[in-house]
């Protein structure tokens, strides 16, 4: 939701700053729709700029994600159009994952490889401009490209919340697993969700997170990683704003892998 406000509140401000700067260079001009619309294209180009500038800065994967998406003797990675593909020793079970925002799909390599090879064949979502919100139909394509008899979507901060739209809006898939994230609308009673987080996490709003817990279905089941943070369930390095873990990264993975996995049983 933040992003949203302060997509908001940028493009205002660019809005502003574009009228500041037209209205006095053609103040000789008595008619105002022409310095309205010069305003309003100047903002918008101004909004634009800013806008890729902000996305242009990110978190990249660390090395351990980068050596991740090697294929080893039980899981094959590989590349698809929509991002990654881990096909692990499973045949019945499939996740789909987006990211977090602003942070490069690779970091989450680790924590997927470790799901396909506990038998959870896994997508790699790799999102336009690494934003959940510009390919929320990501996952709906993969399902209908691949056959698998149980689907689980999973996402982590904004890709969760992403994820939890798309599931609010009648998505039929049979888990919803959200790292870090909540729902901002009420799921299928039928779901079952699971909601992971790491109690030194500083990015998380935990107001918006304990409302949104009544949007949960009754099949719901919590998580909370004891010293683990926000950036922990990727390998993507320190993350503003967030809490200093009192675990290390792999930790809270395996920790997240294994509640994920009992989802199955």
């Amino acid at each position: 939701m933040k992003y949203y406000l302060l997509c908001a509140l940028a493009l205002l401000l660019c809005m502003g700053l574009g009228a500041v700067i037209v209205f006095p260079l053609l103040r000789k001009r008595r008619r105002i729709f022409p310095k309205l619309l010069l305003s309003l294209l100047l903002g918008l180009l101004l909004a634009s700029a800013a806008g890729l500038g902000f996305l242009s800065v990110y978190y990249h994967a660390a090395p351990e994600a980068l050596r991740a998406l090697e294929s080893e003797e039980n899981v094959q990675v590989s590349g698809i159009e929509k991002g990654y593909y881990f096909d692990g020793p499973g045949e019945t079970d499939a996740l789909v994952f987006y990211p977090g925002a602003k942070v490069e799909c690779e970091a989450y390599a680790p924590l997927l490889q470790a799901l396909a090879r506990q038998g959870l064949d896994c997508f790699l979502v790799k999102m336009p401009l690494r934003m959940a919100v510009l390919d929320a139909d990501a996952a709906e394509e993969l399902r209908a490209a691949y056959d698998y008899e149980r689907w689980l979507l999973a996402g982590h901060s904004m890709g969760g919340a992403v994820a939890a739209n798309l599931v609010g809006d009648g998505a039929g898939f049979d888990a919803l697993v959200l790292l870090a994230s909540y729902p901002t609308r009420a799921l299928p009673e039928g779901l079952r969700l699971l909601s992971v987080y790491g109690s030194e996490d500083g990015c998380l709003d935990r107001e918006q997170y304990e409302a949104g817990r009544r949007f949960w279905p009754e099949q719901a089941a919590e998580l909370v990683i004891s010293g683990g943070n926000h950036a922990f369930f990727g390998a993507y390095g320190v993350q503003r704003g967030d809490g200093a873990a009192t675990i290390e990264a792999w930790e809270q993975q395996a920790l997240t892998a294994g509640a994920i996995l009992d989802l199955l049983e």
